[in-house]
């Protein structure tokens, strides 16, 4: 509770507003794929909000992220709009990336969205590469990788790391360790619990924090990326958290148990802020109300948006790819 001194009632419902925008806009996201709006699988980040709204607070808008296949969250938190964001998971032309990119690719260089990315690890290079460009050219931005768990066991990540440590740059690895590789429990993957550890080996810090706890995300990212503004190189951020719902939506979860779910969920990001502000008389119920029911408005207007935008017109296929004229070929 003491914690919570230390912000202004607008900073605390905002941190408020940006989980519960996210929350909603996965369970809508959902609920539409459900109704027919929006096709393809979904890869929801229910329970992990704080991560991504405790990382972005950090940063300034000209900094940038990359992100993976469980981005909404991430998307959100760094100022993607709903209403883009809805259109392009329904395949239409007034989404981010024209209705071609998807919930695996969206993408808004404007913003400091390198793109969300199916591949797991593959942002963590785009982020190094992006954190290489800003020293090179003396810039003082830092980069974000997101990625999870799955993530820290392959090459991509260890490559993207030791460089990253050799050469000092100003990146964030911001690991989402949610306990599980699609149905792999993290005991089966690594031979060691806290994955921050490997930081070590490549030379620049690793800190444990709650993933659940969206304060305590926002102060070690606020640390690491001081460090990394001035030049002190990365820090390996790893947010213990839990992902509510399966790998994907229609995932059966057999691979884990009843009670690990309801403990985790008595322990719920945005549930347990709320009744921390309501307890601490920060905000009132009508405060909590009042957000909520904006939220609802804005993913109303945000689905009906979607819906009314146009698929991509068959003549724009090849627009925002490279054509090699002196190949003659497509990339």
């Amino acid at each position: 509770m003491d914690q919570l001194k230390n912000y202004s009632k607008k900073e605390l419902l905002e941190f408020y507003r940006q989980m519960r925008l996210i929350r909603e806009f996965e369970l809508r996201a959902i609920n539409e794929r459900r109704n027919g709006l929006i096709p393809g699988f979904i890869h929801s980040c229910v329970g992990q909000e704080a991560t991504a709204v405790g990382m972005c607070a950090a940063l300034e808008p000209d900094d940038v992220i990359a992100s993976t296949h469980r981005g909404h969250g991430h998307l959100i938190a760094k100022g993607g709009k709903p209403k883009f964001m809805m259109a392009e998971l329904a395949a239409r032309s007034d989404g981010y990336c024209g209705g071609k990119g998807g919930s695996l690719h969206m993408t808004d260089f404007e913003l400091g969205i390198l793109g969300a990315n199916g591949i797991v690890a593959g942002g963590i290079p785009m982020a190094v590469g992006a954190a290489l460009a800003f020293q090179m050219r003396n810039e003082p931005r830092v980069a974000v990788a997101f990625f999870g768990d799955g993530a820290v066991n392959e090459g991509a990540f260890h490559e993207a790391a030791n460089l990253a440590g050799l050469w000092k740059l100003p990146i964030i690895f911001m690991c989402e360790n949610n306990l599980y590789g699609e149905g792999t429990p993290q005991s089966k993957q690594a031979p060691v619990t806290d994955l921050s550890l490997r930081a070590e080996g490549y030379g620049f810090p690793g800190v444990i924090v709650d993933g659940n706890d969206v304060l305590a995300v926002y102060r070690a990212a606020g640390e690491a990326v001081n460090r990394a503004r001035a030049g002190g190189g990365p820090t390996f951020i790893e947010g213990k958290t839990y992902r509510q719902r399966g790998h994907y939506e229609g995932d059966p979860m057999v691979y884990r148990s009843k009670a690990e779910m309801a403990e985790w969920k008595s322990r719920d990001p945005i549930f347990t802020f709320r009744d921390q502000l309501l307890a601490a008389n920060i905000a009132a119920p009508a405060d909590i109300d009042a957000v909520n029911a904006a939220i609802q408005t804005e993913l109303d207007e945000a689905v009906q948006f979607a819906a009314a935008s146009p698929p991509p017109a068959p003549e724009s296929a090849l627009a925002g790819v490279y054509f090699d004229t002196h190949e003659g070929r497509v990339f």
